[in-house]
């Protein structure tokens, strides 16, 4: 059942095909307009009339005092108003001075023409002296106010807020219908689980009387939680889609202003607008915009942010269940969120949105590439869902239409599994750096660091991950090891540990084989750096023994504790230093054992990969299986138990 409005929307005139016709204009602002007219025309004859006389030619002040006093004015007429003497001078040419507004000037000039027995004659002005008053104070207070009422009524009679400031505290009408959202569930893929959480939403709106007989209370609000580009906004989409429900999309920064009062103003006319369409779904996006927690910062927080935060949960809580209304919010940052936004009543329920999982992936895929001609979509769209770990829906949808884009640019007739995998890289590490040609000393470095991570990465099992080396340049980097990586929330100690290994193992065949390192391995460092910090003081796995050392810290803007890490004594954060230390060097020797057990494959696919620049598939597996397994000696732990056990990994 579909809820209607108490008041009636109003009616929009049609030309004769169908189309809007533009609004009439109202006898009012008829009116105006010809008296805003009327005004400036007056305006400009009073300024013509303001305009003193100028006859002849201009003379200095001093000079007409000298001519005076010399005889050579024939005759003088002082304008009093306008501070300007007009004469004519012995030889018959008129001329005019202006002279100084002051009462000394104007009796020396008159003592000196009296003096010298010059006819003179004085002008009052008292009717310019009323137009002068007219045309600076009266007419522009007039005009200014015909103005203002002029786009008063412009803006009541277009319908549209033809004037945007004068309706700071209101929101343009947002709803999209149902001819504009064709949305529906059968869009959106890779999220399941969200998929059924929503449906509830779907037919709540879809049937509210069914709840209410049932005494079951659905959810006011719904948060949406998730990284960028998971598809929160699809899926508030579809739910309106499937609802048939008025849809209201609107950013958190919409409410805030620099206008005291404007975003609790705007919260009003945007829940005001929703009820008046009902069923509806008030979608808003980046929630923390506007519901970021109440009195954070060391320095006061924004008290118009707060004032919209209050408004906004006042409206969640004024609206009853069977107005068919229901508030979907979308954020990355819910830890920054007010907890009051968060309690049951408001956001009664919270969807966390992942990253798809491989066969998410895959359905993603499937979907962007239905329209699009794939060359063996039913091989190459699992072999790229496999190799894309960790990407969103958003940057599924970014490879497909690259592959393309390159399709179309190398004049293809399909989509092949090349540009697909080219796709890959261009959104991984962006495109390739054709103008940049590489020395050869510098090539042969490239392929001797990414040949070192993947026999290492071979030596621990991880043969089959390892899909391609380059030594091409895209985007900042200078060579690329690309594996397929598992879709894991659970890591062993070892697999931690073996991480470290392989990011280590590109510095270390530099030293083995060149002699020294180079500047390439600073994303490694920084990976392996972290990875050991995590292990040693986040989860555990150190001689520091089972204890979290690092917390994570708050922002101070979010009004958390900023000295969280103070409450460990320095001896312990010496030695968690010690350890990560420790756990790198232990790993970079390691990797120096298993590269020097295996220098005669690191050599042969070194020369290959500097002679081919990429390798992949058949070529790369064949260097690979010949790299033997590692066996790593588990260490002593921290609790005193000794003894060492051989875990093999492969």
């Amino acid at each position: 059942m579909r809820l209607r409005s108490k008041t009636a929307d109003p009616v929009v005139p049609e030309t004769a095909d169908g189309g809007a016709a533009p609004p009439r204009v109202s006898r009012g602002v008829r009116w105006l307009s010809g008296t805003l007219a009327l005004l400036l025309v007056v305006y400009a004859l009073a300024l013509v009339v303001l305009r003193p006389p100028s006859p002849g030619s201009e003379l200095a002040f001093g000079d007409l005092q000298r001519k005076v006093l010399a005889g050579e004015v024939a005759s003088a007429r002082l304008l009093d108003e306008d501070a300007r003497v007009v004469g004519t001078l012995a030889d018959g040419a008129q001329f005019w001075t202006s002279y100084p507004r002051s009462d000394t000037a104007t009796n020396d000039l008159l003592r000196s023409l009296f003096n010298a027995e010059t006819p003179v004659s004085v002008q009052t002005q008292t009717g310019k002296a009323m137009v002068r008053f007219v045309a600076q104070f009266l007419l522009p207070l007039v005009i200014l106010a015909n103005l203002f009422a002029l786009l008063f009524y412009a803006t009541r009679s277009s319908g549209d807020g033809a004037s945007e400031f004068l309706l700071f505290g209101k929101l343009g009408d947002k709803r999209v219908g149902k001819a504009r959202t064709a949305t529906t569930f059968a869009d959106v893929a890779g999220a399941r689980e969200s998929i059924i959480e929503l449906a509830e939403v779907r037919d709540y709106l879809a049937d509210p009387k069914a709840f209410e007989v049932m005494g079951a209370l659905p959810p006011k609000g719904v948060l949406l939680v998730g990284p960028p580009g998971c598809g929160k906004t699809l899926l508030a989409r579809a739910v309106a889609g499937e609802a048939n429900a008025s849809f209201y999309s609107i950013s958190g920064s919409e409410f805030v202003e620099s206008l005291v009062g404007v975003g609790a103003a705007r919260v009003r006319s945007l829940f005001a607008q929703a009820r008046a369409h009902a069923p509806s779904i008030i979608f808003i996006d980046e929630l923390d915009g506007a519901g970021r927690q109440r009195g954070a910062g060391l320095g006061g927080g924004h008290d118009e942010r707060e004032q919209t935060l209050n408004e906004l949960l006042v409206q969640m809580d004024g609206f009853s269940p069977s107005e068919g209304v229901v508030v979907l919010g979308a954020t990355n940052r819910p830890d920054i969120l007010d907890s009051a936004l968060l309690r049951a009543g408001r956001f009664d329920r919270h969807i966390t949105i992942e990253r798809p999982d491989a066969a998410g992936r895959l359905e993603i895929l499937r979907l962007h590439a239905h329209k699009r001609r794939l060359a063996d979509p039913e091989a190459d769209l699992p072999h790229i869902a496999r190799r894309t770990a960790g990407f969103t829906g958003a940057d599924l949808a970014n490879v497909v239409n690259e592959a393309a884009l390159l399709t179309v640019r190398a004049k293809a007739s399909s989509i092949d599994r090349r540009a697909l995998e080219e796709a890959v890289e261009r959104v991984l590490s962006g495109p390739r750096r054709a103008a940049r040609l590489i020395p050869p000393a510098e090539k042969s470095r490239i392929a001797v660091h990414e040949a070192g991570h993947a026999v290492v990465a071979a030596a621990l099992g991880k043969a089959a991950e390892v899909d391609k080396l380059s030594v091409i340049a895209r985007g900042n980097g200078v060579g690329h090891l690309a594996m397929l990586e598992e879709d894991k929330a659970v890591f062993t100690r070892d697999e931690m540990a073996g991480r470290i290994t392989i990011a280590m193992a590109g510095i270390a065949a530099e030293e083995m084989i060149l002699g020294q390192p180079s500047t390439g391995s600073e994303a490694d460092l920084e990976r392996a750096t972290n990875t050991a910090r995590d292990m040693a003081g986040r989860f555990g796995m150190s001689r520091l023994g089972r204890v979290r050392v690092l917390r994570e810290q708050g922002e101070i803007f979010l009004g958390r504790d900023y000295l969280a890490s103070h409450d460990v004594s320095q001896p312990t954060l010496e030695q968690l230093d010690s350890e990560i230390r420790r756990i790198l060097d232990e790993e970079e020797t390691a990797a120096r054992n298993i590269l020097d057990q295996h220098r005669t494959v690191l050599d042969n696919l070194t020369a290959a990969l500097v002679e081919q620049e990429t390798l992949s598939g058949i070529e790369l597996e064949r260097h690979l299986n010949a790299v033997a397994g590692y066996t790593r000696p588990t260490p002593t732990p921290a609790a005193g138990s000794g003894g060492t056990r051989k875990t093999p990994l492969r």
